[in-house]
């Protein structure tokens, strides 16, 4: 990982510039031009360092709803199940645990109706049971990580 890298990694999270030239922003207090921060960027996507880089949402605040769903899928079918799901525009991510229920994934979407569609099509699809667990209670937790030089 190179300077540049560090740097991002380092003042991405948390604190980004909300206005109308944020990388620039970010490039007069890092010391690089505006090009290089946002093509640094895309770099750290392309290496698999992030998986992506953008502003997270409330949902719920936003008259949305959001759920933590969770399937029992047989191994030999992860990851075409795995595309299955991800195929869907509400599905926010997903990944695997090592345990029965072994694939678990966000939902969101436009209201509490479309949410039960969008698992109801799910189950449909990919043949297997969905379970919904839906939020109870919130919690904030801001978690930065410091890359070392």
């Amino acid at each position: 990982m190179d300077q540049l890298e560090r740097d991002l990694l380092n003042n991405l999270q948390g604190g980004f510039p909300i206005c109308a030239h944020p990388f620039q922003v970010l490039a007069e207090r890092l010391g690089y031009s505006e090009d290089v921060l946002i093509e640094g960027v895309q770099q750290l996507i392309a290496k698999g360092y992030i998986s992506r880089f953008g502003p997270l949402f409330n949902t719920e605040k936003l008259g949305g709803a959001v759920s933590l769903a969770a399937m029992a899928v047989p191994p030999e079918r992860f990851d075409a199940v795995a595309d299955q799901v991800n195929s869907f525009e509400e599905v926010a991510h997903n990944y695997e645990r090592d345990d029965r229920l072994n694939m678990w994934f966000v939902v969101l979407a436009s209201d509490e109706i479309a949410l039960v569609n969008v698992l109801a099509e799910i189950s449909r699809e990919t043949g297997l049971e969905v379970l919904n667990f839906p939020k109870e209670q919130e919690y904030f937790l801001e978690l930065k990580l410091e890359v070392p030089e």
